[in-house]
């Protein structure tokens, strides 16, 4: 064979490639895409669960937790003075 016809050959087995490739993404997509409408319009009413009617945690005041910070820089200072050794 020559060079061409190998060219030719190789281009043409590419192009199949893709094309198939190509086909089935398209397939994939669609079927997906149907799947989803079909679990959307079958799924039963969403029941209020009593985890989503429990109050959200406050985030703590400034000042609230004199203890926590104190013990947080006590270790920060006492990592920051090790290090160096």
């Amino acid at each position: 064979m020559q060079d061409n016809d190998l060219l030719t050959e190789g281009l043409a087995l590419m192009a199949l490639g893709m094309g198939f490739v190509f086909v089935f993404l398209t397939i994939l997509v669609i079927t997906v895409t149907l799947m989803s409408i079909v679990i959307r319009r079958f799924q039963p009413a969403t029941v209020n669960s009593p985890l989503q009617n429990t109050p959200k945690a406050k985030p703590a005041a400034v000042g609230q937790n004199d203890e926590a910070m104190a013990v947080i820089s006590a270790a920060v200072h006492r990592y920051r003075r090790h290090k160096g050794r």
